[in-house]
């Protein structure tokens, strides 16, 4: 059964920083791509950033939020984890990692069909 577990959000104030992880389980971690979204109330999701296995069997990350936001991982630790900094009030919302087992090469332009619970980040002004 594939898993994922995020966690590490929480209540900050405007301009700190926080580091999300997301355990996964229930699959080999090279083999799906992996990647993190938020949703803000009333807002649409939207990716952050996500990392994958090139056709070379290299490591590829994107990052969609500038460099705010930085995804780093470990296939030792099945673990993908988010860095924020420089938050800011409109980086309130709910905090996803997914995974896709359908993108085989990079991690963009494919459906993500696992999902995680999510973990609540609050930043205040």
């Amino acid at each position: 059964e594939v898993q994922l577990q995020a966690s590490g959000g929480g209540l900050v104030q405007t301009g700190g920083s926080l580091r999300l992880s997301c355990v996964v389980s229930g699959f080999t971690f090279d083999d799906y791509a992996i990647a993190w979204f938020r949703q803000a109330p009333g807002k649409d999701r939207k990716e952050i950033a996500c990392r994958g296995i090139t056709s070379d069997g290299s490591t590829a990350v994107a990052d969609f939020m500038g460099d705010r936001f930085a995804i780093s991982s470990d296939s030792a630790k099945s673990t993908v984890w988010l860095q924020m900094n420089s938050l800011e009030p409109e980086d309130t919302a709910v905090y996803y990692c997914a995974a896709s087992s359908y993108i085989k090469v990079g991690c963009s332009g494919g459906l993500y069909n696992y999902w995680g619970k999510g973990t609540q980040v609050t930043v205040s002004s």
